[in-house]
């Protein structure tokens, strides 16, 4: 029904073009209002996930790459937190790491961005060849690296942030985990949080890490 698909395509198309400005409308008027709100939270890449006291953005509101698009909405050092899953292994590593200076920048002192990709490190061969660049999963034909904890990590680090991993799998297949909280940045495909992972098996987990911008004035 939401999609218009017992319409014919003449009368669908204009419906769904005109639903899906309509959208990017009003997440650009909630992107606006963001810089007035007291805590300042965001979710990059949202994929039309929304969550109560964050702001989604999608590419077309907020290019993780283009400094114009966040000069925009905000001003530098003002933002609280960045949510982002399963958004950086679409970049590459160039862009990888200008898509991190950008949110360094834009985040205030202190803050920190949430961020998951897949686990290069997974010791499911299935898990693997659906994740992986051109992989058999949804979405991974678009995917350009297939990070490791240390990689992913390394990538946070070069953009000036501190580095705390959530959970990963190691070389050796052992998986790691330190407790965190959904209410600071919900990530759905982890091991509390996917389905999949019913019955205590964890079929599908992420690297799942907080990249924290140092405040140097406490020390």
């Amino acid at each position: 029904m939401k999609k218009f698909t017992y319409l014919p395509d003449t009368i669908r198309a204009p419906l769904v073009s005109a639903r899906n400005q309509y959208k990017h409308f009003v997440r650009k008027r909630a992107l606006s209002r963001l810089s007035s709100r007291p805590i300042k939270k965001l979710v990059v890449g949202a994929g039309g996930t929304h969550f109560l006291g964050w702001v989604s953005a999608e590419r077309e509101e907020l290019n993780l790459l283009e400094e114009s698009d966040w000069t925009q909405y905000f001003k530098e050092n003002t933002l609280d937190c960045i949510l982002a899953e399963h958004v950086w292994e679409h970049l590459d590593p160039k862009d990888a790491l200008l898509a991190a200076k950008n949110c360094f920048k834009f985040l205030k002192p202190g803050a920190y961005l949430r961020v998951a990709v897949p686990d290069g490190c997974h010791p499911d061969k299935n898990y693997i060849d659906e994740v992986k660049p051109g992989g058999s999963g949804s979405g991974a034909d678009d995917h350009k690296v297939l990070y490791t904890y240390e990689t992913f990590r390394e990538l946070f680090l070069s953009a000036g942030f501190d580095v705390s991993l959530l959970e990963y799998f190691d070389e050796k297949g052992k998986f790691y985990y330190k407790e965190w909280s959904e209410s600071d940045g919900f990530i759905e495909r982890s091991k509390r949080f996917d389905s999949r992972n019913e019955g205590g098996k964890l079929r599908y987990t992420s690297i799942a890490l907080d990249a924290i911008k140092p405040d140097i004035s406490k020390g």
